[in-house]
């Protein structure tokens, strides 16, 4: 093995870990970054560690993660009832949630963002809860998808890197 593709292991590991941080952390995306770490494995290993079939599944998993992390806090905030402004407030909740109390900012941000969008659209107490509520629940499942997903592909980046 030579230095670059110590290099490149390197990176892929950092990315990786990058990657499963980034599934919490709204502004990273995660499960990309964990599937580019095994496309720099596949390549300082000469691509034996993984079929192309399986890259082709793990490319694919990445994507539809990615699209799903966008689709189920919004579904979850629909399905409670909360209206778009709400659904850009606990976007908003979360960014702030995270960096200033971190690590469960990220749910207590959404949640508080949605409430207040939610009530700033003068509804009642309780549907602004429900609400808020459901981008909580939406946020929470995203990022346990995507936290699924890294982390099988975390684990077969260790395994054929050791």
């Amino acid at each position: 093995m030579n230095f670059l593709d110590i290099l490149l292991i390197g990176f892929g590991f950092i990315l990786s870990f990058v990657g499963l941080v980034g599934c919490v952390v709204p502004a990273l995306p995660g499960t990309p970054l964990n599937f580019l770490a095994l496309i720099l494995l596949s390549f300082a290993k000469d691509w034996e560690p993984f079929s192309a079939s399986f890259l082709v599944i793990m490319a694919v998993v990445a994507v539809v993660v990615s699209i799903l992390d966008n689709v189920i806090p919004a579904w979850g905030a629909k399905k409670y009832g909360a209206e778009k402004t709400s659904v850009w407030m606990a976007l908003a909740g979360t960014l702030v949630g995270i960096i200033f109390f971190p690590p469960f900012g990220i749910f207590i941000g959404a949640f508080v963002g949605a409430l207040v969008g939610e009530l700033l659209h003068g509804k009642e107490a309780m549907t602004a809860l429900k609400a808020g509520w459901g981008v909580f629940v939406g946020t929470f499942l995203g990022i346990g998808i995507k936290l699924f997903a890294s982390g099988i592909m975390f684990f077969y980046f260790i395994k054929e890197v050791f």
